[in-house]
């Protein structure tokens, strides 16, 4: 295992299967929104409040950029870390790149009543949470070595179908196109 890195939407799962990963593979877990707060003393909706999107996106950059060096490290990535080119550049080259590919339904159900979603705190999250799925999931898609359908099942179910699918990636020796388990 070398630096595996989870994306997908908030919500999808990607640091619940994370830490199931890399406990499996004994190797190990992090989760780059809680990196950076740890880091930054503050809240990710204090990070928004006080520097915008804009500025937790450089802070998302900078984190990417050095946890990605890691070898034996599974990453689990906020949810917009595809909206920036340079982060897709860098997990597509250091990593293998796993989508958790979650219904807007079910993402919507599992974060309604989460209040530490800045991009959530709008009047329709439902349809909030549609749009962002709707503009994300090409970028999702375009950096990922493996898409796993997510939404169902438990974490272990979840790290089986992805152990399969890199199995399936490790016999085709990482081509340019994404493998469904």
């Amino acid at each position: 295992m070398n630096c595996l890195i989870l994306i997908g939407m908030m919500g999808a799962g990607k640091t619940t299967v994370g830490k199931e990963l890399a406990r499996r593979h004994k190797v190990r877990f992090a989760d780059c929104d809680h990196e950076i707060v740890a880091r930054t003393g503050v809240s990710i909706p204090t990070i928004f409040e006080i520097e915008g999107e804009e500025g937790f996106r450089r802070r998302e950059t900078q984190m990417m950029d050095e946890l990605s060096q890691e070898s034996d490290i599974v990453i689990a990535t906020g949810g917009g870390v595809v909206t920036t080119p340079a982060n897709r550049e860098l997990m597509r080259e250091r990593g293998v790149v796993i989508y958790l590919d979650v219904p807007p339904a079910v993402l919507y159900e599992r974060t309604r009543n989460d209040r530490n979603r800045p991009l959530l705190q709008v009047d329709n999250p439902r349809q909030r949470i549609e749009e962002l799925y709707r503009q994300r999931d090409p970028l999702y898609r375009e950096v990922a070595h493996l898409i796993v359908g997510g939404g169902r099942g438990n974490p272990g179910t979840m790290v089986r179908m992805i152990e399969n699918g890199l199995q399936k990636l490790a016999q085709q020796k990482l081509k340019n196109t994404p493998c469904e388990p």
